[in-house]
């Protein structure tokens, strides 16, 4: 038997890196001495995703950032100064399986007089997928990733640490996968929705997880004595995460727009419908344009409320907001969806 450990486990306490010599069942952790029992191949398997994106693709891909959209300062680019460029690898809990679900009830069809609701049966069967980050890197705002088309190459520590800074995973894999086999069946369980559903069964095939070391460019500037940051995927060159200072004229255009229109759809828009007919149907239709209207108004006013500061997420974390700034924002569907409700 070889002495030689192997490299890879994490301790379940304290996250340090445990060596395991070869054929040993039983290892001590060297930091916190936490015994634990060597699962061998029902352990969490090990990857990492290749590292294409050098350097200068990075700085590249931040130069592009810092010119899209007209919501970002317009002088950004030019009074930007770098102040770090660094390589990262984060560590991602990942699993895989097949989900499979059925769904029984009934199913809306038609509309108004005619509306009526028939017998449904619904069945799905799909691959599913999921990630979600192993470590706390919440300053790199980096929660997912997507591993489509992404090669999984073999753990290579070395490699890694030579690379530029590695995160260890925290957390139990137990917890993980349990995790992934709730997304999993949110998931599969909405490819079957019905108007009324009465029973709905789903079930996850295959599911296994692994852990996947992700390589992400995190590149940090200055501009007008502010700090911003951005994250570069290692792999494909896009903008995972980044922040830019806002343009104030952008924001008070949205915020003089907003207004304008939103007041001439809620009020304008209404009082034309009304006058035209007072038919139940047409004031429906009237106070879904009222609700329409209060919603670009508000949108407006979010814009520059918060504009001073662009911030940017390529994948959302499932219970975030769209602009990562937490609570409940007030969406233009959202209250025409309670608006119809509420005439039904």
């Amino acid at each position: 038997m070889s002495e030689k450990g192997l490299l890879g486990l994490t301790c379940p306490r304290c996250g340090g890196t445990v060596p395991v010599p070869e054929g040993q069942a039983l290892v001590i952790c060297p930091f916190c001495e936490m015994r634990s029992v060597v699962s061998g191949e029902r352990g969490v398997r090990r990857y990492q995703v290749p590292l294409r994106v050098k350097r200068e693709q990075a700085l590249e891909s931040l130069r592009q950032f810092l010119t899209r959209g007209v919501a970002i300062a317009r002088d950004t680019l030019r009074r930007a100064e770098i102040s770090e460029a660094f390589l990262v690898h984060i560590p991602f809990w990942a699993a895989w399986g097949q989900g499979v679900a059925w769904a029984f009830g009934q199913e809306r069809v038609g509309s108004g007089e005619n509306k009526r609701y028939v017998p449904r049966e619904k069945r799905a069967l799909s691959e599913v997928s999921w990630n979600e980050v192993a470590c706390d890197v919440g300053e790199f705002g980096v929660r997912r990733i997507s591993l489509e088309g992404r090669p999984l190459e073999p753990f290579n520590s070395d490699q890694l640490h030579y690379s530029g800074m590695v995160f260890e995973p925290v957390g139990s894999p137990e917890r993980a996968l349990e995790s992934a086999r709730k997304s999993f069946e949110e998931w599969v369980a909405s490819r079957v929705k019905l108007s009324r559903t009465s029973q709905l069964f789903t079930r996850i095939l295959g599911a296994r997880l692994g852990l996947v070391y992700y390589p992400v460019w995190v590149l940090r500037y200055l501009y007008r004595g502010r700090a911003f940051q951005v994250v570069i995927d290692g792999f494909d060159g896009q903008v995972l995460y980044g922040k830019a200072p806002g343009n104030v004229l952008y924001r008070a255009a949205m915020l003089v727009g907003g207004m304008a229109v939103g007041a001439f759809v809620a009020v304008d828009v209404p009082a034309l419908i009304v006058s035209l007919s007072d038919d139940s149907d047409i004031l429906g239709i009237a106070l879904i344009s009222l609700a329409a209207g209060i919603g670009l108004m508000v949108a407006g006013w979010q814009k520059f409320r918060y504009g001073e500061q662009v911030e940017y997420h390529r994948y959302k974390a499932n219970q975030e907001s769209a602009s990562g700034l937490g609570g409940d924002l007030l969406d233009v569907k959202d209250i025409v969806r309670e608006v119809q409700r509420f005439i039904e």
